[in-house]
């Protein structure tokens, strides 16, 4: 009996339907007609022409973190089974399938002495995770991992499998590397590793009703002038619930903590100034294995409901931000996250892909607890406050709201894009809109 995974295809009244949907995020229902489970680029090329037969629009989900747009009455491609690994320790890359998470690729590359540039959960797609950009906790030192993309293996909407590199189709590999998910579906990319063991890394955590969290914040922006540009970091402020299933410590408080990877040898001094800002809660600051650089963040590892936008800042305006604070803090009517990234370092360097406002210096994510319509009325207002300073939306942080475009690209990278989708999808078999060249 072969031991590979097999392909399926199934209808909403079919066993199974429901399972083969489930995903991390379980705030949004979505009903395609049709889910193809694929195991091999073979099973996608096929899922890809039966869509454009049909005349059906095509979503992909990996592992369910960002739910695709498109799919809804369409087809749905599911690509868990595709979950090769493979290391080239001397050429110090890594291909990987579209199904693999983030937690496999650390977990081959560690015996080399090697690292991915993934991003604070390891249970998010590779794959799609570096299509959108992948700002990881490694950022500023060496910039997004879309920059280190080396190939991919791409079904465009023709049923066409291509290899795509720089050199061979460099307009359609510019385009994947940030936008790829209008393009088609990305079966296998082969992406750069960093030389990379160890790691100074960890919180700082603050108990934010004793600490004035718009004081912290300021000290926090004063303090990322100073610091050398391979140091990532980012602010954080989340209001815990009183509920059981929290640790003790973390019941009801409101955290605020400052998050930090550096493979300097000084990160000691360099976050000194930080732990005189206020009483400290918690301090997990330490060297570690990179395998354990998830821990930095502990992003909760149980599907949930949830809703986030972001704002790409050319300078961090801390009275702004603060408003913020205020706005979607502890005593806001549901549980609201903020979190600000601080950009520059190698993120600011040009790159021959589409991840656009590589000039911001800064990130801030709104992530709200639940369903779409109560977590829209609680950020539009937050993002509203921001509106005057902000350049931009960031493709990975678009959590539900993904379907709306305006944002998330410059001017004109979203003209160049609009030619490129009617030139590769004119029928907007992946559905996108990118202005008034692009298929609608």
């Amino acid at each position: 009996m072969s031991q590979h995974p097999q392909p399926l295809t199934l209808r909403p009244t079919d066993p199974g339907y429901d399972d083969e949907l489930t995903g991390f995020q379980t705030g949004f229902a979505q009903r395609p007609a049709v889910v193809h489970g694929a195991a091999s680029a073979d099973d996608v090329i096929a899922a890809v022409r039966y869509a454009a037969g049909a005349e059906l629009p095509v979503g992909v989900q990996a592992t369910g973190h960002g739910l695709p747009g498109g799919s809804e009455g369409g087809v749905l491609i599911t690509t868990r089974r595709m979950d090769g690994v493979r290391v080239d320790p001397e050429a110090r890359t890594v291909r990987v399938q579209a199904g693999v998470r983030w937690a496999q690729v650390v977990a081959a590359a560690e015996p080399y002495g090697l690292a991915p540039l993934n991003g604070s959960s390891p249970g998010v797609g590779a794959v799609s995770y570096t299509l959108s950009g992948g700002l990881g906790i490694l950022a500023r030192e060496f910039g997004y991992a879309a920059d280190h993309v080396r190939s991919l293996d791409v079904v465009t909407a023709d049923g066409r499998l291509r290899q795509v590199t720089r050199e061979a189709e460099p307009e359609l590999y510019w385009a994947l590397l940030g936008a790829g998910h209008a393009f088609g579906v990305v079966t296998e990319l082969e992406i750069g590793l960093v030389p990379v063991r160890t790691l100074y890394g960890g919180s700082l955590a603050f108990d934010g009703r004793e600490v004035d969290p718009t004081g912290l914040l300021r000290a926090y922006e004063e303090w990322t002038r100073t610091v050398p540009d391979g140091l990532t970091s980012s602010f954080a402020a989340v209001p815990y619930p009183d509920i059981p299933a929290l640790p003790p410590q973390l019941r009801g408080r409101y955290v605020v903590s400052v998050r930090v990877a550096y493979t300097g040898a000084d990160g000691e001094q360099v976050v000194a100034p930080l732990r005189k800002s206020g009483p400290l809660l918690a301090d997990s600051l330490r060297e570690m294995p990179y395998a354990e650089s998830h821990t930095i963040h502990s992003d909760p590892p149980e599907p949930h409901a949830y809703y986030g936008d972001s704002a790409v800042l050319g300078e961090l305006d801390v009275a702004r931000v603060g408003e913020v604070l205020a706005l979607v803090g502890p005593d806001a009517p549901g549980m609201c996250v903020v979190q600000v990234n601080h950009l520059g370092g190698a993120l600011a360097k040009s790159a021959p892909n589409s991840v656009p406002y590589r000039e911001g210096r800064f990130l801030v994510r709104l992530l709200a607890v639940g369903d779409r319509a109560s977590a829209r009325a609680r950020l539009d207002p937050a993002f509203a406050l921001l509106g005057p300073v902000t350049l931009g939306r960031a493709v990975n942080f678009a959590f539900g709201a993904g379907d709306r475009t305006e944002g998330l690209y410059d001017v004109e990278t979203r003209k160049r894009l609009a030619a490129l989708k009617s030139a590769y999808d004119p029928a907007n078999l992946f559905r996108r809109n990118y202005g008034p060249t692009a298929a609608c």
